[in-house]
């Protein structure tokens, strides 16, 4: 639940258009959630599973396939805005993310272009444009914030990445005259599903690489000090019976920060008592983990580039799957 004396958000990770026009109004106005996020594979599930899209999908017979998933797309997030606006007006968060082609992630350009003509035809402010943490995502996210449009970074992986990222927001903010907002997206809980299997046959505490690692990079984020820019605490579902199902919410209660997650995960988290804040965490505890990880043999740069790679590939994989469906 969204915690404003600490200055913690809590964001629903999912979208799909009859949910939007009917618990998520129920959400907002418990104070469960104060905002949004979607992604292309969020998108594929919906669209592939909802019945609710068949009358707009055949209105758009003849189209493209990415133009029948924009429109589509496009009206739910329009949707989740509206209903989101008054939180914004407030000062209350109130914002939706809706990411770029995945193709793009490796063209500032064609990010920008389309990141803009998104934004513009939604036509809400409460918009934040989702850009892959890439090389080419840095540029792309400092010139539409530039432009006075948010952004949400995607797909961060690494200190690194969070450091450059924080500093195209900088830059983009300070030349732009109107009210942006950045958050940086720091995936947490594919750390522990890939190294998990490997650091309990070594007898080395399991569970908990995904949480040091988001805390290092919050800490960094955290000591630039620009109210602006926060952490948000994304892939936080829990996958299988091993963990409790709010365990990356609770972990990770932070002021100045966002958490993003699941419906299942966020009803698991209300029903626990209130989490005491967890971070900041000392910099030696999270010191001694990776170097005892890195004893076993773990390359963290290695692992970063190794999620970054898939996480771009599996959302591209989604993008096409849902495209062929649309054909």
């Amino acid at each position: 639940m969204v915690n404003p004396q600490i200055g913690f958000s809590m964001w629903l990770d999912f979208v799909e258009r009859d949910f939007l026009k009917t618990e998520f109004e129920r959400l907002l106005e418990k104070g469960i959630v104060n905002g949004a996020t979607s992604n292309p594979a969020i998108f594929a599930e919906a669209i592939r599973n909802s019945t609710a899209y068949r009358p707009q999908k055949t209105a758009l017979k003849g189209k493209t396939p990415k133009e029948i998933y924009e429109a589509l797309a496009i009206e739910d997030i329009r949707t989740a805005a509206r209903a989101l606006r008054p939180l914004y007006d407030e000062g209350n968060d109130g914002y939706i993310s809706i990411e770029v082609d995945p193709f793009l992630s490796r063209d500032t350009k064609g990010t920008v272009s389309e990141g803009k003509r998104l934004f513009e035809t939604i036509g809400e402010p409460n918009v934040m444009i989702k850009v892959p943490a890439t090389e080419e995502g840095y540029e792309a996210m400092r010139r539409l914030l530039a432009e006075g449009i948010s952004v949400n970074a995607t797909l961060v992986f690494s200190p690194e990445q969070a450091k450059r990222c924080v500093s195209a927001m900088q830059e983009g903010m300070a030349a732009s005259s109107q009210k942006t907002d950045g958050v940086i997206s720091v995936f947490v809980s594919r750390f522990d599903r890939l190294l998990d299997p490997i650091l309990a046959e070594k007898g080395i505490a399991t569970a908990l690489t995904g949480i040091y690692n988001a805390a290092a990079i919050y800490a960094d984020i955290e000591a630039a000090n620009i109210p602006q820019i926060r952490t948000l605490f994304a892939s936080t579902g829990v996958k299988g019976d091993n963990l409790p199902q709010a365990y990356y919410i609770r972990e990770l209660m932070a002021p100045h920060s966002v958490n993003t997650a699941p419906l299942k995960t966020i009803e698991a988290y209300l029903q626990e008592a209130p989490s005491p804040i967890k971070l900041p965490l000392e910099p030696e505890k999270i010191k001694a983990h990776f170097d005892t990880i890195t004893r076993a043999g773990v390359d963290m740069n290695e692992i970063y580039e190794r999620l970054l790679s898939e996480g771009v590939e599996a959302f591209e994989e989604a993008f096409s799957a849902m495209l062929e469906t649309l054909k």
